[in-house]
């Protein structure tokens, strides 16, 4: 039987928990908001997450978005950086210059705490957190205290990913996460790109305008957006830049299935992705298509949702009162 180990090592200078459990390895960079900096089915050579193992941890840090399982607060963007929550207005920094939105939010950057890191029998488990207060340089553009805490939970049935947020103000939280998921393409050692097949069970698709924002329009599903419907979309080696759609319930194995699945034709391996319905939409998006890599990126907000003249049953727009918490759960594992 496989040894459950969990043990902080040291990554290229940079302390890192390894889990390994159930044929399964898991990397986490606390110093890097807690990015799953890699996963891999070592069993079925099936690297789930974009890695490269010869980056810098400098070189990673500067591009936390597009490597690993970032988690984003807040998600995506926000024209001109406004966030109008229901009791006040917040200007935040603009940091997509050409296009003039704030985008990506803060807390993938940020060094997090590691609280627990535990082996068990037949499971592997990290536990990290971050207090964002008045010391994180951002709070002087969102002033709301709270807690995140992050659990990871490796087995042979994949990765668990919880991510629970705490609004410590005494105002209200405008509350949208999202993880910025960065699949590999092909993900075997020997795999092919033009193999690489994505299904995903999309609703409506949002038309945007040229600055990537929601023109709060519905435009009706073409052959190229129902291909994600039939598992015959192509992720790589074609451009797929921000078709975004409602996330619905779809179906694997004759049951039901809220998420995403990546095939690779040859080989029949799958990596199975299953998120909570609390993500209530779906961001694709692969850089131009020639990095061998592509994004199924779960939201519980649309882009832009603070600010759209929607209800929030329709953009997903939500809060937290004070003291309240709420979990978002993800899971990630394969199928060979």
């Amino acid at each position: 039987m496989e040894l459950t180990t969990a043990h902080i090592i040291d990554y290229k200078n940079e302390s890192c928990i390894e889990l390994k459990a159930g044929g399964y390895l898991a990397m986490i960079a606390p110093g890097i908001g807690s990015n799953v900096i890699r996963l891999r089915d070592e069993a079925h050579d099936i690297e789930i997450f974009r890695y490269d193992p010869k980056l810098s941890m400098d070189e990673l840090k500067q591009s936390a978005e597009v490597y690993g399982l970032p988690s984003l607060y807040l998600p995506n963007r926000l024209n001109g950086g406004v966030l109008k929550a229901s009791d006040h207005t917040y200007h935040l920094p603009v940091n997509e210059v050409d296009l003039g939105n704030a985008i990506h939010g803060f807390l993938h950057k940020r060094q997090h705490s590691v609280v627990d890191v535990i082996a068990e029998e037949t499971k592997a488990i990290a536990k990290t957190e971050y207090l964002y207060d008045e010391n994180d340089d951002f709070y002087q553009y969102l002033p709301i205290k709270f807690k995140v805490e992050y659990t990871f939970t490796l087995s042979e049935d994949g990765l668990n990913y919880e991510q629970t947020f705490t609004n410590l103000s005494q105002v209200q939280m405008p509350f949208g996460v999202c993880t910025h998921t960065t699949m590999m393409g092909p993900f075997t050692s020997d795999g092919k790109p033009e193999d690489m097949r994505l299904y995903v069970p999309i609703g409506e698709r949002w038309k945007l305008n040229d600055r990537c924002l929601p023109t709060t329009d519905i435009i009706p599903l073409d052959n190229h957006d129902r291909q994600y419907i039939t598992g015959s979309q192509v992720p790589v080696k074609q451009i797929i830049n921000n078709d975004v759609y409602y996330a619905v319930e779809g179906d694997m194995d004759g049951k039901p299935f809220y998420g995403a699945v990546a095939t690779d034709l040859d080989s029949g391996k799958e990596i199975r992705y299953e998120v909570c319905k609390d993500y209530k939409f779906w961001v694709l998006w692969n850089e131009w298509g020639e990095k061998g890599y592509f994004c199924p990126e779960p939201m519980s907000w649309m882009i832009d949702a603070p600010n759209l003249p929607l209800a929030p049953e329709d953009s997903g727009y939500a809060e937290l009162a004070p003291g309240e918490s709420k979990t978002m759960t993800q899971h990630i594992y394969t199928k060979a």
